[in-house]
């Protein structure tokens, strides 16, 4: 007996026909429900313990479960489409919002990637309307939602450009590090970019996932933001890519995104 057929005996393999073991590719229920951009694969476990997840009209509750091709997976009553994962870097312009659908008619970075691929695609994260800069769009559920999670600290880098010069002293308090709505705000790295001339020309590092946080950052200190553009998220940089314009991420770059937010 060869060891898919053995396989095919697993009680957790979700099965209701014969499987032909040098075709059929089994995967993990909770890996399904995560490729399909329905949330990250440890969500996905919650949502199978209890009971939410139906596999050919059956409920599946054991973790570990493994379908087949073909095999029909609902929650909450409505399929779930086993998508093959896809990664796209978008170097966002000004003037889009990042969100899938706005009620009010407004454009959305989903315009910029109309088209791009079949499978359903979400934004990673947001960038707000006046932030250009690289956005990340994938419907791997399970990296999305490590890249987000301030566990990870996922590198990002921002070039900023202020309404007047950020004087010495400014620039060392948010090196130092400071309180900012009763909580402490650290930074990796801030410098002023090129020779440092420019005194509103400012390149800075930092981990923070929280909403705003370069623009809350310089308002803190009396600066007005003029231009705000993300130039590295998790390794990734605008080389090669004009503003406005997306690519698919390469293999090594997927494999890089999987060691990052693989870390504990």
């Amino acid at each position: 007996m060869t060891k898919q057929e053995k396989r095919s005996g697993d009680p957790r393999v979700a099965r209701t026909r014969p499987v032909n073991p040098t075709t059929e590719e089994l995967i993990r229920l909770n890996k399904y429900i995560a490729n399909a951009g329905i949330c990250s694969r440890r969500e996905a476990d919650k949502l199978i313990e209890a009971g939410a997840v139906t596999v050919n009209g059956k409920v599946i509750t054991e973790l570990g479960t493994k379908i087949m091709p073909g095999d029909k997976v609902h929650y909450g009553g409505q399929a779930i489409r086993g998508e093959k994962p896809k990664y796209l870097l978008l170097n966002k312009p000004k003037g889009y919002i990042t969100t899938v659908n706005d009620p009010e008619k407004r454009k959305t970075v989903m315009n910029l990637i109309q088209g791009a691929c079949k499978e359903r695609v979400y934004p990673v994260g947001r960038l707000d309307r006046n932030t250009t800069g690289l956005l990340l769009f994938t419907n791997d559920g399970d990296i999305a939602k490590k890249l987000t999670h301030p566990r990870y600290g996922i590198k990002k880098i921002y070039h900023v450009e202020t309404d007047r010069n950020v004087t010495v002293a400014d620039f060392r308090k948010i090196a130092g590090g400071f309180r900012l709505d009763d909580e402490k705000i650290t930074v990796d790295t801030i410098e002023y970019v090129g020779d440092g001339k420019d005194k509103k020309q400012i390149g800075i590092e930092l981990h923070s996932g929280q909403n705003r946080i370069v623009r809350r950052i310089f308002e803190h200190f009396g600066y007005k933001i003029v231009r705000l553009d993300r130039v590295y998220y998790a390794g990734l940089t605008k080389k090669n890519l004009p503003r406005g314009t997306w690519r698919f991420l390469d293999e090594q770059e997927v494999i890089m995104l999987k060691m990052i937010s693989s870390k504990t």
